[in-house]
């Protein structure tokens, strides 16, 4: 496994400089923000594309730091009701999967979107019941009149340019946003579509993270570590579902944590140990979004505590004692 960071977070400063932060820090790998939600600050793929020499010193600048490049991230809705939010979003989606073709790079983490509940809507529809039966009618128009076609052809794009791996985040808000309907998506439009693991948009669904990853298997693309704090006194009062800003984490049900500060270490080397156990070795991306910390604070405790989570040695060919 490879410590890694999602880089955007230090949204302000460029590669260079963010990998020079990176360094010391002993991480291995990034994830470079390439588009959509996660913005351009450290890889702009218009620009790359049309400039050869820009490109060179992009890819120049990692070989410089001696740091991987694990995935890019694009982030969005490319199937959102709005047309031109989502032309944006799908332009930053494949200009994304153009530039992993030149550098090299097989995946892709991104959204599944949310389109509206039916033709007509403005904004996106996120049903979570089945009762009164028009949701189920928005479900139906949502997954095989707009999902499954617009996946089955960005899945088609992206191998037709070397990427093989399109990584989807499952986030409340969107489409897929649990491994059941992950693997519902998957399953429709082919193993090109696979999951970027984020335990901390599962913990307060009720989903056990272990149980997902044993369920999901070889399905994990990418993997995110973030914590979630579940706040007992808040959610015996209103529940799981909350809308107050995340700045507001005394008032909330549950608010992001840096790992460690969500679940203790046992509860983390249970889930990399179970990743390991689905043969998952790829990178274990930091993302930083505690509103109790300052990016430099929530990144070095984050770091510092996966050190001694990760194994890093490759898995046994062979046992010594049996």
């Amino acid at each position: 496994m490879k410590l890694c960071v999602l880089a955007n977070l230090y949204w302000d400063l460029t590669l260079d400089e963010t990998l020079a932060k990176l360094k010391p820090l002993g991480v291995q790998a990034v994830e470079i923000g390439a588009g959509g939600f996660p913005g351009k600050a450290q890889c702009n793929p218009a620009q790359l594309l049309a400039d050869e020499k820009k490109l060179q010193e992009w890819k120049d600048t990692f070989k410089k730091y001696d740091i991987e490049l694990a995935a890019l991230a694009c982030h969005g809705n490319p199937v959102h009701p709005d047309k031109e939010t989502a032309a944006n979003f799908d332009r930053d989606f494949r200009e994304a999967v153009l530039l992993a073709e030149k550098v090299g790079c097989d995946t892709i983490v991104t959204f599944s979107g949310c389109p509206g509940g039916s033709p007509e809507d403005k904004r996106p529809n996120w049903v979570t019941c089945p009762w009164p039966g028009d949701f189920l009618d928005v479900l139906e128009y949502q997954w095989n009149e707009v999902l499954i076609p617009y996946w089955k052809e960005m899945s088609a794009f992206a191998q037709s340019h070397g990427v093989t791996k399109i990584a989807l985040e499952m986030h409340p808000g969107f489409c897929v946003y649990n491994p059941e309907t992950l693997m519902r998506l998957r399953e429709a439009v082919g193993p090109v579509i696979g999951a970027n693991f984020d335990p901390s948009h599962l913990i307060w669904q009720g989903v056990d993270p272990v149980a997902a990853i044993r369920y999901l298997g070889d399905a994990i693309y990418h993997f995110h570590a973030k914590d979630t704090k579940v706040d007992p006194i808040n959610t015996g009062r209103t529940g799981v579902l909350d809308t107050k800003h995340y700045i507001h984490v005394k008032d909330r049900s549950w608010s992001f944590r840096a790992v460690g500060y969500g679940h203790d270490a046992q509860w983390w080397r249970d889930v990399i140990s179970n990743l390991r156990l689905v043969g998952y070795d790829g990178a274990i991306s930091i993302e930083h979004e505690d509103s109790l910390m300052s990016l430099d604070e929530g990144l070095t405790k984050a770091v510092e505590f996966l050190k001694d989570t990760l194994m890093f040695e490759p898995l046994p060919t062979s046992i010594s004692w049996a």
